[in-house]
């Protein structure tokens, strides 16, 4: 089957290694969340994926997100959910023990979590 993504010499290999490292790096950080849902007993959805990651990449930069923030980081990601839907998955994952409700309404992963996902 013809497809056009792929080189005309016949090679699979991407046209440029920076591609290449970049998709096995998103793949790479998906698979270490789907093994946190996973542990946690949860189904991965692309909501909690991107709402996991969201939260990390928060943390990476010393920000604090909170129901408005996450939902702002995933429209900026083409992603559209309503807010409530950001809010339930928030809530959700909170009940779950995933990440916590800090004092100041802002969302945080659970160091258990943290510890989780940076185990080699």
């Amino acid at each position: 089957m013809y497809n056009s993504q792929l080189p005309m010499d016949g090679s699979n290999a991407p046209t440029s290694p920076a591609v290449g490292s970049v998709i096995f790096e998103q793949r790479s950080g998906n698979e270490r969340i789907r093994l946190l849902l996973k542990s946690f007993g949860l189904r991965t959805s692309l909501v909690r994926l991107k709402v996991i990651d969201a939260l990390l990449a928060a943390a990476e930069s010393e920000r604090s997100l909170g129901v408005r923030g996450v939902h702002s980081q995933l429209l900026d990601l083409g992603i559209p959910l309503s807010f409530l839907s950001v809010r339930e998955v928030l809530k959700r994952l909170c009940s779950e023990g995933v990440i916590m409700l800090n004092p100041d309404k802002s969302y945080s992963l659970h160091p258990h979590a943290v510890a989780m996902l940076h185990r080699e």
